[in-house]
């Protein structure tokens, strides 16, 4: 029985009449040719049936064009979201990314050694964190490390987030407005920075509006745990409003408040989120959430991801890029426009 051979550049470049280092070019992204070489290059591939090996090419040029991304918190919508713009972004680089997947309770690096067993380019960190021992080992091989939506003090990791302490204070302004003078707050991960800085924020908020810091509970993030966190605040607590610490437990708050408790919302409770998700602009939810600029966080993570993969020495860097409250029918408005923060 025979078996076909495969094609190769060499092939391509005899029918186009060129260098097979010609073709290479042409099928690298942004280098530089001209449209003629282009045209005949593609043309001889069609005909040959052609596909560049993306790992003999790596072999050569020490490139697979994959970008690891690590990810611990696929429940949350907010993530489907983030891996969709980061692989449209990263595609038109030129580059493929590589998912890991984590427990969120579970440690990083762990994780993260399993990634570092790969050959690739570079690795976004996104609901994960990682350990400065292997952050240097990332950085001493050659291998970016950014961290998405999450702050480190770590010397030697480069985060990109969202300004989450901002939007703490600016939803505790918005419900003092309203009138709330029992709010309460359902946590995330207790580790986690994001978490940590949208509780700090809401806590200084309500300070500054003269309300005492609120009762809490833990969802960790999930659907369940917040629903079981609703329950135990609207019994023990008897907030007036609720902020969650991402919208995927805001919409367990909503469930449990009105069909399990019979609440009506706002009229009963306000229900504030975090992310401003597809289902916050449900009309079953119409949840008012604090807005991630997912487009300008994406854009930072990559562009700091090209640079570092073009110059691996460059200085650790931190991005925080702001994001506004989105006001919808979930909580009740002020009568008169917000102060600002």
């Amino acid at each position: 029985m025979s078996t076909a051979r495969r094609v190769t550049a060499t092939d391509v470049a005899r029918r186009a009449g060129t260098s097979q280092s010609a073709v290479s070019r042409v099928f690298t992204p942004g280098a530089s040719v001209s449209p003629d070489l282009r045209e005949r290059v593609m043309e001889a591939a069609r005909s040959l049936g052609y596909r560049p090996n993306a790992i003999a090419r790596s072999l050569i040029t020490r490139r697979s064009r994959i970008v690891a991304v690590a990810m611990a918190d696929l429940g949350n919508p907010f993530y489907a979201l983030v891996l969709e713009a980061l692989s449209a972004r990263l595609q038109a680089e030129g580059y493929q990314i590589l998912l890991f997947t984590a427990d969120p309770a579970a440690p990083s690096d762990p994780m993260i050694e399993q990634v570092m067993r790969y050959q690739v380019d570079a690795v976004v960190l996104a609901s994960t964190g990682l350990s400065s021992a292997l952050a240097r080992e990332c950085r001493a091989l050659g291998v970016p490390v950014v961290m998405f939506n999450r702050m480190t003090d770590d010397p030697d990791l480069s985060c990109v987030t969202g300004d989450n302490e901002r939007g703490g204070r600016e939803v505790a302004a918005f419900l003092a407005s309203g009138g709330h003078r029992r709010p309460a707050f359902i946590a995330g991960l207790e580790g986690s920075s994001t978490n940590r800085d949208r509780e700090r924020g809401f806590v200084r908020g309500l300070a500054e509006a003269g309300l005492a810091a609120p009762p809490r509970a833990a969802g960790y993030y999930s659907y369940e745990g917040a629903a079981a966190a609703t329950r135990a605040l609207l019994r023990e607590a008897a907030p007036d409003a609720i902020f969650c610490a991402n919208d995927h437990m805001a919409i367990a708050c909503i469930e449990v408040a009105r069909h399990e408790l019979g609440l009506s919302i706002p009229g009963d409770l306000s229900v504030v989120g975090f992310d401003d998700v597809g289902p916050a602009r449900w009309r079953s939810y119409d949840l008012t959430s604090f807005s991630q600029p997912l487009g300008p966080m994406v854009e930072a993570t990559v562009g700091m991801l090209l640079e570092f993969m073009d110059d691996p020495s460059l200085p650790v860097r931190r991005v925080v890029v702001g994001g506004e409250l989105v006001l919808r029918g979930s909580a009740r408005r002020p009568p008169a426009p917000l102060p600002c923060p």
